[in-house]
């Protein structure tokens, strides 16, 4: 039966309106996961009363007739009814207001000249252009499919015109079929019976940013012109919401021919010849008001995201994510329903990364090693550089010591696994959250359309054609040794910008063995007593430089390689650019963090036949207390740096852009002229969004992920300032798109695509990397097999801060200073500490001494301690990975209070729908009976 398989949805209690759909049942908390189990039935006095001590709360009026009457209330009840700009100006108000309605109508720059029509979408283009044959027939086109057009030009450059576009009821109720764009859907007398059967569960509302908005059983189908009667129409203006409008237009706009052929079709390909210059959706309206929102009410949509998300008063606030997904769409809110749950997670994270900083502050003065370390004023240590680094005691990295001990401690094992748990966890419950985000925004069945193939890859693959086996029509076609050979020369590009950023690296470690000299010869005591920190940070900024130059080479680089591929479709071109970007960024962020992490310090030599580069440059030695002070150090600069850098970039550079734009406006026109420009002119005059869309905000939050989690158990610190950082990114992504950006077009999508392989990806890379660091970098195994082996409770099964006692002069070897070779003997004899030259200097490493059999050989401590590493990583990466497969399968992908809504929901409407119908047509055929026009073979 054709009502049974029309695909109708429970909206989940969705508050469904006239403009098409404001839900913001999940807004409170953009990072909870959805209680299981049954809810109560909510009774309807309870809600009336909530919601008038809401609207008494904030002044916001609402009417509380239609609230009873109106199965679902209509959207803009969430604005103030004497200053509303967006689509809420419905026929009876345009009637009442008359002449004065329409004024203002003209006057907002949302509308036609004559206040009636709203505008849904805008194209610009120069009178200068030559492309004027094909904007003719294009435009031409355009007023054919039914959409009506208006120009005008620009108020400062009569050279710009802009094209305003309206798209009548009819054209929109023909594409709405066509696109299978979900509305909701009227439930009938007849069938509330089936109310009472379905899972309820009580909105959480938040009465400060939603004064006035009630719990409602609204259901959606793909819109139908024939079953027009089911629909919940308060006004044919108003069903379809603003973004959903500029969404069909853009649909009819990409289908469009300029040209005769095939192939000259669409809005895009116009953008890319420069026929047009700019094509964008208005917004609603300005975003600020001389009144207050608590006593006046939002002037306009944009008005109430501004002052309920974007504004930075409510930064301590959950994100109202469905009226962020009414307004930007679907893909844009999963964004930041993603970012939410992320910030969210982040947590627990930085309260443990917190907790175990905060452990090696409170443990420091018990730590037997660093007391050692302190205490060591009469072991001397060999120099760390050729000729002008001296002799040190000991004692003199006391700081750094304890330094160390802060972020290596025996707390740092458990935030390890607790880290790679919670990436897991982390993932598995965002697969669930985006599944009920899925159910409550209708994207449970919604399924990408066939995509367009690509203008280039047409244009080269126009000659060959195959039958597409979904279409049935003939398609350019790309032949496997083309493809093959293009992925070839693609991969050896990858390889080769790789290579590149290694060889960055070997001249930051260059530098690094280079400036250490230096720094040890320099007259200021601050610096030559720090030689080695003076170095690693000031290696730490150039190589900030050069990854920021870097990315922008990469991203010329990756455009290439990827038009190179010629990839089909635009997702197959967006996932491929993605990749490549991602592997760029990665490996130059976080090469030399490897470096310092797994290779500083590991392959030195020992001192009288330290391993030199090109034979020239004695490699890197770690400092006294370990190299894992390098590595916090590299860490913690590099991640501060980056996310001001682009927290800077993302607002700055729009506001920097806009504020120009402005200025020369200013000069031209004179300060005395005050412009009022028109919505249009206001939009066009703001930054277009990212040409790759979403792409950068994604990488930044990925980057950073790979931040939280590849090297957190050398850096307990980086969830809390990653905390800090997206706390910030929230809000400043929400001011930016909100306030200096052209209002992007409404996407839909139901995942954040490749990203989220990417994620699980960087999950298994930090579980190896962090075995790694804990073995090879930090010095908690040594420690171990010393305190087990080796110290004073060797054989009693105890591991206490007493069995400790001597760690620091087992885990040092002896040297002979005669020894040494003749460009590596230091300057100085060591006489200005005991009076008389040195004979020995202690260095890091287990070696036999000078006068043993084997002199400078490994001994059995170093060959134990070396297997203690290995077995550690085998049983540290099993565990975890048991542990994160374990955690995969139980957490299943749905929630099951979920699924058993959609299999009961699903039934239920099913059985609805043929109620409905069978009504329908018992009352028809009753009609036809009384009016004496029954027909014998009628059904049922």
């Amino acid at each position: 039966m054709e009502a049974s398989s029309s695909g109708i949805t429970n909206g989940k209690n969705k508050v469904f309106h006239a403009e098409g759909g404001v839900d913001l049942q999940n807004h409170q908390l953009d990072m909870q996961t959805l209680s299981d189990g049954p809810k109560s039935d909510v009774d309807f006095s309870e809600i009336l009363n909530a919601i008038q001590e809401m609207a008494k709360d904030v002044n916001i009026f609402f009417d509380e007739l239609e609230a009873v009457n109106s199965p679902c209330k209509d959207d803009d009840s969430l604005l103030h009814p004497g200053n509303l700009t967006s689509t809420s100006e419905d026929t009876s108000r345009l009637e009442a207001g008359g002449e004065k309605v329409r004024e203002r109508n003209k006057s907002n720059g949302l509308y036609f000249r004559d206040g009636k029509c709203r505008i849904d979408y805008i194209l610009v283009y120069r009178k200068s252009n030559p492309q004027t044959e094909k904007r003719e027939v294009f435009e031409r086109n355009i007023r054919a499919e039914g959409l009506q057009m208006e120009k005008e030009s620009s108020l400062i450059n009569s050279d710009i015109i802009f094209v305003k576009l309206h798209a009548p009821w009819e054209v929109l109720g023909r594409y709405a079929e066509q696109m299978n764009v979900r509305m909701p859907f009227r439930i009938d007398k007849q069938i509330s019976r089936f109310r009472r059967w379905l899972p309820k569960k009580p909105m959480r509302l938040d009465k400060e940013t939603l004064p006035d908005l009630e719990e409602n059983d609204c259901y959606t189908a793909p819109f139908s012109q024939q079953r027009i009667h089911h629909f919940i129409i308060h006004n044919k203006d108003t069903f379809f919401n603003n973004a959903t409008r500029s969404r069909i237009v853009h649909h009819i706009l990409q289908r469009i021919k300029y040209e005769e052929g095939k192939n000259k079709i669409g809005l895009n390909r116009l953008l890319t010849n420069g026929s047009y210059e700019a094509a964008f959706p208005l917004h609603e309206g300005s975003y600020r008001s001389k009144n207050s929102i608590k006593t006046h009410g939002a002037v306009n949509h944009r008005h109430l995201l501004y002052e309920c998300w974007a504004s930075w008063s409510v930064w301590y606030k959950y994100q109202p994510l469905d009226l962020v997904r009414r307004y930007f769409g679907e893909k844009i809110g999963l964004y930041f329903a993603w970012l939410g749950w992320y910030t969210g997670m982040l947590f627990p994270a930085a309260f443990i990364g917190l907790f175990v900083f905060l452990y090696g502050v409170t443990t420091l003065d018990h730590c037997q090693v660093s007391k050692e370390v302190c205490q060591a004023t009469d072991i001397i240590m060999c120099p760390v550089c050729d000729k002008y680094c001296p002799f040190m005691r000991l004692s003199d990295s006391c700081v750094y010591a304890k330094v160390t001990h802060l972020f290596d401690n025996g707390a740092t094992v458990f935030f390890a696994v607790f880290m790679a748990v919670w990436a897991t966890v982390f993932l598995e419950f965002w697969k669930r959250r985006r599944a009920v985000i899925a159910y409550d925004w209708d994207l449970i069945d919604w399924e990408e359309e066939e995509e367009e193939i690509r203008p280039q890859f047409e244009a080269k693959y126009s000659k060959k054609e195959r039958m597409n086996p979904i279409s049935g029509k003939p398609e350019p076609y790309q032949a496997f040794t083309d493809k093959c050979s293009r992925l070839i020369v693609s991969a050896s590009g990858i390889f080769f910008m790789i290579c590149v950023v290694i060889a960055a690296v070997f001249g930051i470690v260059i530098y690094r063995v280079v400036t250490v000299s230096t720094f040890a010869a320099f007259k200021w005591a601050l610096i030559r007593n720090n030689s080695q920190v003076a170095t690693t940070g000031t290696a730490v900024c150039i190589n900030f430089c050069i990854i920021m130059l870097l990315n922008v080479l990469y991203e010329k680089v990756a455009l290439l390689l990827t038009n190179l591929e010629q990839p089909r479709t635009e997702s197959e071109w967006e996932n491929s650019f993605t990749l490549k970007m991602f592997l760029f960024q990665f490996v130059n962020l976080n090469s030399s963090t490897f470096y310092i992490a797994f290779f500083l310090g590991r392959f030195t030599g020992h001192p009288g036949a330290y391993l030199r580069l090109i034979n020239r440059w004695r490699l890197e030695e770690c400092h006294p207390s370990g190299c894992l002070i390098d590595l916090c150090m590299q860490m913690g600069i590099i991640m501060v740096l980056k996310q001001t850098w682009n927290n800077f970039m993302e607002l700055g550079y729009p506001l920097i852009q806009n504020w120009w734009t402005r200025r020369k406006v200013r000069q031209e026109h004179g300060t005395e002229r005050k412009i009022n420009f028109p919505q249009w002119e206001k939009d066009y005059n703001l930054q277009p969004m990212n040409a790759y869309g979403l792409f950068d905000e994604y990488l930044e939050m990925i980057l950073q992920f790979g931040f939280t989690t590849i090297f957190v158990a050398a850096f307990p610190l980086a969830p809390l300032l990653a905390l800090l950082n997206n706390i910030i990114e929230i809000r400043l992504d929400a001011y930016k798109f909100v306030t200096q950006w052209r209002r992007p077009l409404a996407s839909r999508a139901k995942d954040i695509g490749i990203w989220y392989g990417i994620l699980e990806g960087i999950g298994i890379l930090s579980v190896i990397t962090n075995a790694f660091v804990i073995a090879i970098t930090s010095d908690f195994i040594p420690r171990l097999v010393y305190a087990y082996k080796y110290g004073p409770c060797a054989g009693q099964g105890e591991a206490g801060q007493k069995c400790m006692v001597g760690y620091v002069n087992a885990s040092l070897s002896v040297f002979r200073i005669s020894d040494f070779e003749n460009r590596s003997e230091p300057e100085s004899d060591g006489s200005e500490f005991s009076g008389t030259p040195l004979k020995y200097c202690r260095y890091r490493d287990y070696r036999d001494p000078p006068h043993s059999l084997a002199p400078y050989g490994y001994t059995l401590q170093f060959w134990h301690v070396l297997a203690a590493r290995l077995a550690f990583i085998i049983v540290f990466e099993h565990l975890v990975f048991c542990i994160k497969h374990l955690i995969s399968y139980l957490i299943p992908d749905l929630p099951k209070d979920l699924r058993d809504r959609m299999r009961r929901e699903k039934y239920l409407i099913q059985e609805m729908m043929y109620e409905a119908e069978l009504e329908r047509l018992q009352k028809e055929r009753k009609e036809r009976k009384k009016n004496g026009k029954a027909h014998h073979n009628e059904w049922p």
